[in-house]
């Protein structure tokens, strides 16, 4: 028996591992992937970084001081601009400020032939929220000399702030924002699978019953075999993919880091002037730093973790993909209808999932993560959060073991009586049938 799934098992593997879709789409999904991020980024900064020249017309006279040129931003104060001829004359916007700018009748306003982007609109804003309040200020007899030395105070000077996690004896460095993208991370990786690779289960299946070659390979080997054969041979080339694509991912990475790290320093000194007079932070070792804060992260149970809620969910989902498969004659109708009942929970597991990683330890979150359904998604984005309590991983271990051991028995019912039926409808009360039927 084992000599027989371990054929099959050969054959699903091959048959896909060799297919030119399988290799183009490892190779340059990771590709595509890594190129939109920072093809996204590029282009945002990029639109950023254009020129942006806004003549400003400030008739109160407060507000020169508060308004800065910035490596992308220039401010001319000028009377002869108006916003009907600011564009005329070279400007990107025109920034009317008028003499009682307080009042119910007035207001500041920011005119431009096309829309600006945020970052500009934000710095207008901030410029104007500075001059406001030294005015305040000032009216208040606070002297301008201290009022000036304060402003060039940043709020990083005056503390550093950190957020730890108490465990008993020991305390860990808090990081929401590495807990949330491993957790999205880890659960959209196991969607993407249940969903990709689990219509792949069915689609065999279909195919095989509908070209009659499965009562070729049934007069050798059981219904049984041929389908844990077919399911765990394509459990195989979604390991072999994503393995790939973490080897691919990490090599990526290590490239840009090593490049980007080598151009960093040598550029540090520009670079950290430059950030230091438009944010006032230092993004070089905030970057430079992401990788150990990357290592910080409990990999020694992430992994684990994934690997088991990978196959125990695609084990849980893929067998009833293959028993619908079975099931299906030649009406695509068919298949979309018998599809939607089991990718609905997937479906939901996922906007689930979003909901849980802002709040790992909410009751939601809690039993989404052991309801064998919903476990495999929801587990993953609650385990970085390091909040999941011993008892809630173990009891939903156990409960998917039970799940996948269960869905398989009774796929295996279906599958042994539908995927030799032909040119009928099946009805839930044959199904039924099957069931209960001996073998």
């Amino acid at each position: 028996m084992k000599s027989k799934i371990w054929l099959i098992i050969k054959r699903e593997y091959f048959t896909r591992v060799r297919n030119r879709t399988f290799i183009l789409s490892t190779i340059l999904l990771p590709l595509f992937i890594l190129l939109f991020v920072f093809g996204t980024a590029y282009l945002t900064s990029k639109s950023q970084g254009e020129k942006q020249k806004i003549a400003v017309n400030d008739q109160s006279g407060l507000f020169k001081s508060s308004f800065r040129d910035k490596a992308n931003i220039e401010y001319d104060f000028t009377t002869e601009v108006n916003e009907n001829n600011f564009a005329q004359k070279g400007y990107t916007a025109f920034l009317f400020i008028p003499e009682n700018h307080s009042s119910s009748g007035d207001s500041i306003k920011l005119v431009s032939a096309k829309q600006i982007n945020i970052a500009t609109q934000d710095d207008v804003k901030d410029g104007i929220d500075e001059a406001i309040r030294n005015k305040v200020f000032l009216e208040n007899h606070i002297d301008k000399k201290l009022l000036d030395s304060i402003n060039k105070v940043k709020p990083e000077q005056l503390y550093r702030f950190s957020a730890v996690v108490n465990k008993g004896n020991k305390t860990e460095h808090s990081n929401p924002l590495l807990s949330y993208g491993i957790g999205f991370g880890s659960g959209f990786l196991i969607y993407f699978v249940l969903i990709i690779y689990g219509a792949s289960v069915m689609r065999g299946v279909m195919e095989e019953k509908t070209n009659r070659i499965a009562e070729v390979i049934i007069s050798s080997v059981r219904p049984f075999q041929l389908m844990a054969g077919k399911i765990i041979g394509i459990a195989a080339v979604g390991l072999t993919q994503l393995f790939m694509w973490f080897i691919l991912v990490i090599i990526l990475l290590a490239a840009g880091t090593f490049f980007l790290s080598h151009g960093l320093a040598a550029n540090t000194d520009s670079l950290q002037a430059a950030l230091a007079s438009q944010q006032g932070s230092s993004l070089p070792s905030e970057f430079l730093s992401a990788k150990s804060t990357f290592l910080s992260a409990n990999w020694l149970l992430i992994i684990p973790c994934f690997i088991f809620y990978f196959l125990a969910g695609y084990l849980f989902y893929a067998s009833l993909f293959a028993a619908a498969g079975s099931i299906v004659n030649e009406d695509p109708q068919d298949a979309q209808a018998l599809t939607i009942p089991i990718t609905m929970p997937i479906i939901l597991s996922f906007v689930l999932m979003t909901a849980v990683i802002s709040n790992p330890d909410s009751t939601l979150a809690v039993w989404g993560s052991i309801i064998p359904f919903s476990s495999p998604i929801v587990m993953m984005a609650r385990i970085p959060s390091g909040n999941v309590l011993p008892w809630e991983l173990i009891l939903s271990i156990v409960l998917l073991v039970g799940g996948f051991t269960f869905t398989t028995y009774i796929a295996a019912k279906i599958y042994r009586t539908g995927i030799l039926l032909y040119g009928k409808k099946v009805t839930l009360k044959e199904i039924g049938k099957w069931l209960f039927r001996k073998s």
